[in-house]
């Protein structure tokens, strides 16, 4: 299954990959790992709900029901994930901080248009992001179960992405759409590279790293 994954994430227009070298780090600390994870579930859900009643203009066909859908699965997901983090001994955080995602949605335009636009954008990125991240985890996981859950939520973030895409080009012309997703796309390369790593699902990669840093003598 996980072979087959790894093809999909080939369909991916990310700018930069995930080297199994990534997770195998992050699986390193599996309950901190969780816990990140139970997290980034929650906020998902939450933009998907936020994002429920912010549709542009008067209205947008579909919106409503795409992003309620969204919610449903994020929700979903989020008690997955905690179920898992109970059941291995572990607890919620009351604060949680994802200095990736954060930096994403500073790009957000204001304006009703644009807004909109790219907050639709940056769910995707968030989305594109993850699916790959699990692809690798799923790869890298001695730990069945955790091969096991990230295999199976990788087909959900695949179609979360698409449909954050598909809306954005119905508020917005190609053109703007087009020129406006290449940007972010490379934005998101760069904010990814410049996060410090971790046990999270969106943290940067440590031998990129330190290839790059100057040697001390």
């Amino acid at each position: 299954m996980t072979s087959a994954i790894f093809d999909r994430i080939e369909t991916l227009p990310l700018l930069s990959r995930t080297p199994l070298e990534w997770a195998r780090e992050a699986l390193a600390e599996p309950m901190e790992l969780l816990i990140d994870h139970a997290f980034l579930e929650r906020k998902a859900a939450n933009n998907a709900l936020e994002l429920l009643t912010k549709w542009p203009g008067d209205w947008t066909p579909g919106w409503v029901e795409t992003m309620a859908g969204v919610a449903r699965d994020e929700a979903a997901h989020l008690a997955l994930v905690t179920r898992m983090v109970v059941r291995r001994g572990g607890r919620l955080d009351r604060v949680h901080k994802n200095p990736y995602a954060n930096a994403l949605r500073l790009l957000v335009r204001k304006g009703q248009v644009w807004e909109a636009l790219d907050r639709l954008f940056v769910s995707a990125l968030i989305e594109a992001r993850s699916c790959e991240r699990f692809a690798v985890l799923a790869r890298a996981a001695e730990d069945e179960e955790l091969s096991r859950l990230y295999g199976g939520l990788f087909a959900s973030e695949l179609g979360h992405y698409k449909v954050f895409l598909k809306m954005a080009r119905k508020v917005a012309k190609k053109t703007a759409v087009d020129e406006r997703w290449s940007e972010m796309l490379a934005a998101e390369a760069r904010i990814l590279d410049e996060q410090p790593p971790g046990p999270r699902i969106h943290s940067g990669v440590r031998s990129r790293r330190r290839e790059t840093e100057p040697v001390l003598t």
